[in-house]
């Protein structure tokens, strides 16, 4: 398998399987003399680790990181910095019928189509599990770039989504759905629970702000900084949409509506609106970078669904093992984590394009 690493001046590579002994990440091209410990890690891993409330999966992973290398005395060397995480609580007998039919919605018959085998073991590499190692990667990315703030948090789940005139900032890690706003946590809680217990799934959609970004960071073509969040996004396990600002709705505007008109302003440009979401051209204005993204409900559920086996018989299989009732509800750092890898990157290749 080719291909599994992102970023042009900072590069990270993962690696392993869900079953695996372990997973991890090589951070490539990270500037040296930059503080780095495990300590400034954990912390965006304990926001995604799972078994931490009944609305995700059971499975119980502690998820501590080990740097291996990279670091001296406490700074990075500008070498690459190696990170691992252990796998503890891996129950591979529950994956017994997906080695022998394939689960609808997800990898298991293109893993097979295109490689002739496959590791059924919770997905093997195109388990969720893989993003722990991205929320590592991306909080080395942080360090990178300190004067930017990076905020994620659920706007919607099962189509359910907040009232922004309850927003509170303060909510968001003030209960176990990322939800900004306390009267929609409140519902979900029924809704996830009702999905967990039918044995079903549901989507939700993620929105990530990014402040502090200055603008010019960006090129006109081919990393454009909308492009290069976009094919980041796109690549977490379980997405199927991304929209940065209004995104499609975009469409429904007039020419006068959608421009973000500007009027002058003490350090510059004053926006009087955000429908690029800080963004033309492909490079940042200087104004919040938002960027919505869609996660599809998880595949792996109780209720039996028609597929076919692996010689081709037809067969209805239920997943069994510990699943997550919303695979969106811990996409929040893992977005908030890529976010900050293409930012870093941009970063980099800001700096190196204009000296």
């Amino acid at each position: 398998m080719s291909v599994n690493t992102f970023g042009r001046l900072f590069r990270f590579t993962t690696w392993g399987e869900s079953h695996g002994p372990a997973i991890g990440a090589v951070v490539d091209g990270c500037p040296p003399g930059i503080a780095l410990a495990e300590t400034d890690i954990q912390p965006w891993l304990d926001k995604r680790r799972p078994g931490t409330s009944r609305f995700t999966t059971q499975r119980r992973e502690p998820d501590l990181v080990r740097i291996l290398s990279g670091v001296f005395e406490g700074r990075t060397t500008g070498t690459p910095i190696s990170l691992m995480i252990e796998n503890v609580d891996q129950r591979s007998k529950d994956y017994s019928e997906v080695a022998r039919a394939y689960r609808p919605g997800h990898a298991d018959y293109a893993y097979d189509a295109k490689y002739g085998f496959r590791d059924p073991r919770g997905g093997g590499r195109s388990s969720a599990r893989e993003t722990a190692s991205r929320v590592a990667a991306g909080a080395v990315a942080r360090l990178v770039i300190p004067q930017v703030r990076i905020r994620a948090w659920v706007e919607a789940i099962g189509g359910d989504a907040v009232d922004p005139a309850n927003f509170d900032d303060v909510q968001i890690d003030g209960n176990p759905f990322f939800c900004p706003d306390a009267a929609a946590a409140g519902r979900w809680e029924v809704l996830v629970d009702s999905a967990r217990k039918a044995g079903s799934s549901l989507g939700a959609v993620v929105m990530c702000e990014a402040t502090g970004v200055p603008a010019g960071w960006g090129t006109p073509l081919y990393a454009k900084l909308d492009a290069e969040l976009a094919a980041a996004c796109m690549s977490i396990n379980a997405v199927k949409g991304v929209e940065i600002g209004d995104g499609f709705a975009a469409a429904t505007l007039s020419g006068e509506t959608n421009a973000d008109a500007m009027r002058p302003g003490a350090d510059g440009p004053e926006f009087l609106s955000n429908h690029a979401g800080g963004i033309a051209g492909g490079i940042a204005t200087g104004q919040p970078i938002r960027v919505r993204v869609a996660f599809k409900p998880t595949s792996s559920i109780l209720t039996p669904v028609a597929t076919i086996t692996r010689s081709g018989e037809a067969t209805d299989i239920a997943t069994r093992g510990r699943h997550d009732p919303c695979v969106g509800i811990r996409g929040v750092p893992v977005v908030e984590a890529m976010m900050a890898l293409v930012l870093a990157d941009q970063s980099l290749l800001h700096r190196g394009q204009i000296g």
